[in-house]
């Protein structure tokens, strides 16, 4: 008989973390967009605005490892609070950061919300891998990240009908043009705009921080006598399967930025706007979020390492199907390729972290966590691909296609290694032993 992915017993914790999934979707989502609002409305130029992404992923970067090391002498309860109160405080800084019109206030926001992020993904993720048995512990981990793109369409709807929308600066065409009074006016009310999701959505998680503090919620303490970080480290060190994880992760994240962010260049490529193009994007955390339920059930049946193999397999088919079919259905593997990643993060997440004892597991989730930087650097030389041949997306043509098309070949590389990790897996672990299900 085979064991149930989440005790009866643990139900109500499992839903409580579980929900924590979907609400660092909904920051990632919501975030994107304001680069470019940002840009607009604070007349910003292109790497002034990167800052927002810098600020949102340096966050991650900088916190996970000091997370890690503060649920390793607490508890993963204690670390899920002190997440959601800086998730909390980061969010509600948008509200004097639009009272002072200071563009390094908002970003101060986005980097300590993120702080709260770095502490809720180390500390959620290996919580939710120990609340029951190891046999099932990579099944449970995939269906809650299947919140996840939950909170992802969430936020990508707010910020379409309620920020992007609204803002009156996108709809002035030489906005640099109007007297500094008129912009006065307007960088006031679109700041307010841009403000107002961010603190609706820091009270929201004042609430669920009371629901899970009174909440009694299982410990899952390791022994009391805490070994040395140094002996941790240098157990991790040894463990291959966990550093070529954390290389996958590095890959993975990378992969999945450059696949939605860039997403409107290659739309851009074939004549869509952009207000359409996020149509395909939304479209593509659909199907993201049918992947992770299809994903999450076939775990029962295949082996993890085999079956992130397959997924890498099919999204290296879909980039090169996206490079080198120009055209709408180009566009459509592009969005495919969402499909094969909704697997990947819990699935190497759960690999990765599979038979450590649980202070390693609490150091080990922090490497994973900042894999999370790969999304900062990789859609950075995809850019650098893309404007090879100068500003516009398709200058010149590179084995025959587009710059634009051919810069997927960053993702289709990042799929390689991942089919390579889950083979090697497979073949090392899975065929000896039934740790990994």
């Amino acid at each position: 008989m085979k064991k149930p992915i989440i005790s009866k017993k643990e139900l109500i914790s499992f839903v409580l973390v579980t929900s924590l999934f979907a609400l660092w979707g909904f920051a990632n989502a919501i975030t994107d967009p304001m680069v470019q609002a940002f840009k607009k409305v604070l007349e910003l130029s292109n790497s002034q605005a990167a800052w927002v992404q810098m600020a949102f992923y340096g966050g991650y970067f900088c916190m996970a490892l000091p997370a890690a090391l503060f649920v390793r002498k607490y508890s993963y309860k204690t670390g899920i609070l002190i997440g959601l109160a800086l998730y909390a405080v980061g969010a509600l800084l948008f509200y004097p950061a639009a009272i002072t019109e200071q563009f390094w206030f908002f970003c101060l926001g986005l980097y300590i919300l993120t702080f709260g992020l770095a502490f809720l993904e180390t500390t959620a993720n290996p919580y939710i891998l120990a609340m029951g048995a190891p046999e099932t512990a990579t099944q449970r981990l995939n269906l809650a990240q299947a919140f996840n793109p939950l909170g992802l369409i969430a936020g990508l709807l707010i910020a379409q009908q309620f920020v992007l929308k609204k803002l009156q600066s996108d709809d002035i065409e030489n906005y640099s043009m109007l007297s500094e009074a008129k912009k006065i006016l307007i960088r006031t009310s679109d700041l307010l705009v841009i403000r107002d999701p961010y603190v609706i959505l820091g009270l929201v998680i004042i609430v669920v921080f009371i629901l899970i503090a009174v909440c009694k919620m299982p410990q899952v303490k390791g022994s009391e006598e805490i070994p040395s970080i140094k002996e941790t480290f240098k157990s991790l060190g040894k463990n291959k399967k966990y550093i070529l994880g954390v290389v996958a992760q590095v890959f993975y994240v990378g992969a999945q930025i450059m696949c939605w962010t860039y997403i409107y260049q290659y739309a851009e490529g074939i004549g869509i706007e952009s207000d359409i193009a996020a149509n395909y994007q939304f479209i593509a955390f659909i199907v993201f979020l049918i992947g992770r339920a299809i994903g999450t059930y076939l775990l029962r049946f295949i082996s993890a390492g085999k079956l992130l193999m397959y997924f890498a397999l099919l999204a290296v088919v879909f980039c090169l199907t996206t490079i080198f079919i120009e055209g709408i259905y180009g566009l459509y593997s592009l969005v495919g390729v969402s499909f094969c990643m909704s697997l990947m993060f819990p699935t190497i997440y759960g690999i990765a972290l599979n038979g450590l004892n649980e202070e390693e597991s609490k150091i080990g989730a922090a490497g994973l966590v900042m894999a999370i930087v790969g999304g900062a650097l990789m859609p950075k030389l995809q850019g650098m691909v893309i404007d090879v041949g100068g500003t516009a997306v398709n200058d010149m043509k590179i084995v025959g296609v587009s710059e634009v098309n051919f810069s997927f070949i960053l993702p289709l590389l990042c799929f390689v290694y991942i089919a390579w990790y889950g083979l090697r897996v497979f073949r090392i672990y899975e065929k000896t032993t039934s740790i990994i299900t």
